[in-house]
């Protein structure tokens, strides 16, 4: 019950990385936040962890930042929410840029952006953990925007640590691998198309989304209290050979 006492706003809450981040914070004493666009993810997640639900598009930025206002004061965020669209260099259109960019980056800065005032509003501390991706490190095909958005939040995770520090607010990332939630697990189950990424992996395996949750909490708690700017790689070893 590490986080006893402590709210946290979670986006995409309502699938994958974020309802695992949901349900840990959860399990550890935390009050969860969670926003998501749909409303059957918020509902099944309340009966499920109890806590608080904001619905939001947040490709919307007005609707973004009332999302935030709704949420209030917290003493964490996690950024988990984003799409990506599989369309080459030569082929994204304005409505792939602007849906990938939006959730991915924008939204993301919105929400710390919200997140940070209303912690300075309150005597500053807390903390921020954004998700990016090995694809921020890596080119994928098909990729583009995708990349884009994740290599643009880990720099500005880098801005945020710089300018949020003197108000005792860390901001760190974590640059998941392939995370196998229930999208991915079938994405990924045929061997012909998993078995080229899964031998760049030292340790043999893709992640789960409770790997990546576990990686956050401990970014957001006591034990990391000297740790802001960093990108931590939750990729079994992948961007390291």
């Amino acid at each position: 019950m590490e986080f006893s006492g402590t709210s946290v706003i979670i986006t995409g809450a309502g699938k994958g990385i974020g309802r695992a981040c949901a349900r840990l914070m959860a399990q550890r004493g935390a009050e969860v936040i969670a926003l998501s666009r749909t409303a059957s993810d918020l509902a099944s997640l309340r009966e499920e962890i109890g806590g608080r639900s904001v619905q939001v598009d947040l490709a919307d930025p007005a609707a973004a930042r009332r999302a935030m206002a709704q949420a209030g004061t917290a003493d964490f965020l996690i950024n988990s929410a984003g799409i990506n669209v599989l369309q080459s260099s030569t082929e994204m259109t304005d409505a792939g840029y602007e849906a990938v960019l939006g959730v991915n980056l924008r939204a993301a800065l919105i929400t710390c952006q919200a997140f940070a005032l209303a912690r300075i509003a309150a005597g500053g501390g807390g903390a921020i953990v954004n998700i990016t991706s090995i694809a921020g490190h890596r080119g994928f095909a098909e990729h583009l925007c995708y990349a884009a958005s994740k290599a643009g939040l880990e720099g500005a995770t880098r801005v945020l640590a710089k300018e949020l520090g003197v108000h005792g607010i860390r901001v760190n990332a974590v640059a998941p691998t392939i995370t196998l939630t229930e999208l991915a697990e079938a994405a990924w189950s045929d061997p012909a198309k998993s078995a080229p990424m899964m031998v760049r992996h030292p340790l043999q395996r893709f992640a789960s989304a409770e790997d990546v949750a576990r990686s956050i909490a401990m970014l957001l708690s006591r034990d990391a209290a000297m740790l802001t700017g960093a990108v931590v790689p939750v990729d079994g070893g992948f961007l390291a050979v």
